[in-house]
């Protein structure tokens, strides 16, 4: 996988499952990352091949739950994000994937830091060191890892650094620091003075809303590569050089790929959401009707795809 001049899709808990991946590189991502997904999960896992949706889905033995899901067409750009606090347990789950993985290094949510993951490792540069490299002297695949900003700029410069000497092939860094809120401007001149320092490509990530700003990162930065989450997850066309389409279009045409790749209709409803309270309300009839649906047929309702739904639904085999 090429790091250098690409438009890359961040990894968004609950968001980034297959059919989000496949729409945002419909509307021309280059790399398109995966939620993060914890090592303890896919440790458990058996690999099935889903011949009635094309698919290879990675469940959780003795269940019926899809972990994780891809398919061949995205096999050159999806990245498997991985959350882990163990080099063993990462290389078993990484092992079991068989795909480029990235290391959580920067979500500072609880469910992964109270674990020691995500943001919890920035503090733990010999952790980091032993599961990066025991990723690369193991794996076939390329690894990457993504960071956010430590308390000073030498801090964060020194531990990309040290990354960078385990033989990952790119470091994504966020533009801000653990305690920063979405609302604080990205730091860009902080994710400049990690790219000044390394030879690995950097992709920087923070505050890019528009597809004019992919541009206006990379200079501001020096960065090989741009990394995009909220502004995607409100218009995933904004990979789009000739502009952006409608965001009602956008949401028909995500609910058309997770009624084609029978997504958890959790995730579909979470993503929807989201979207509309960006743009609207919950408070108003689409946002009630959505929180209200219970299947991905009460979304094909909603959003006017009935008849899409059924055709699908009756040519698969």
């Amino acid at each position: 996988m090429d790091y250098r001049n690409k438009l890359v899709l961040a990894p968004m808990v609950r968001v980034g499952t297959l059919p989000f991946r496949l729409l945002a590189a419909q509307y021309g991502a280059d790399i398109t990352y995966g939620e993060e997904i914890i090592d303890h999960k896919i440790v458990k896992c058996e690999r099935h091949v889903n011949e009635s949706l094309g698919a290879i889905d990675f469940v959780e033995r003795g269940t019926n739950n899809v972990v994780f899901r891809t398919c061949c067409e995205e096999k050159d750009r999806v990245v498997f994000q991985m959350g882990t606090a163990n080099a063993v347990r990462a290389l078993t789950a990484a092992q079991i994937v068989c795909a480029v993985v990235d290391i959580n290094m920067g979500c500072p949510k609880s469910f992964s830091i109270s674990g020691g993951m995500g943001a919890a490792l920035l503090s733990n540069p010999e952790l980091i060191h032993d599961i990066l490299t025991t990723l690369r002297r193991n794996l076939d695949t390329e690894v990457t890892c993504k960071i956010r900003l430590l308390n000073s700029s030498q801090d964060t410069v020194e531990l990309a650094r040290r990354i960078e000497k385990t033989g990952v092939s790119a470091l994504a860094v966020h533009g801000r620091r653990v305690k920063d809120r979405p609302r604080d401007p990205a730091k860009w001149n902080e994710i400049a003075d990690v790219v000044a320092s390394l030879s690995i490509p950097v992709i920087a990530n923070g505050d890019v809303f528009e597809y004019e700003d992919f541009g206006r990162i990379k200079d501001a930065t020096g960065a090989a590569s741009v990394m995009v989450a909220r502004g995607a997850l409100w218009n995933a066309s904004i990979f789009c050089a000739k502009g952006k389409s409608s965001w009602e279009d956008v949401k028909r045409e995500y609910v058309r790929k997770c009624i084609l790749w029978d997504n958890d209709i959790k995730s579909t409803k979470h993503t929807l959401k989201e979207m509309i309270i960006h743009y609207s309300s919950l408070e108003l009839s689409e946002g009630k009707a959505v929180i209200k649906s219970e299947t991905t047929a009460d979304l094909a309702t909603i959003y006017g795809e009935e008849e899409y739904y059924h055709f699908v639904a009756s040519n698969r085999p």
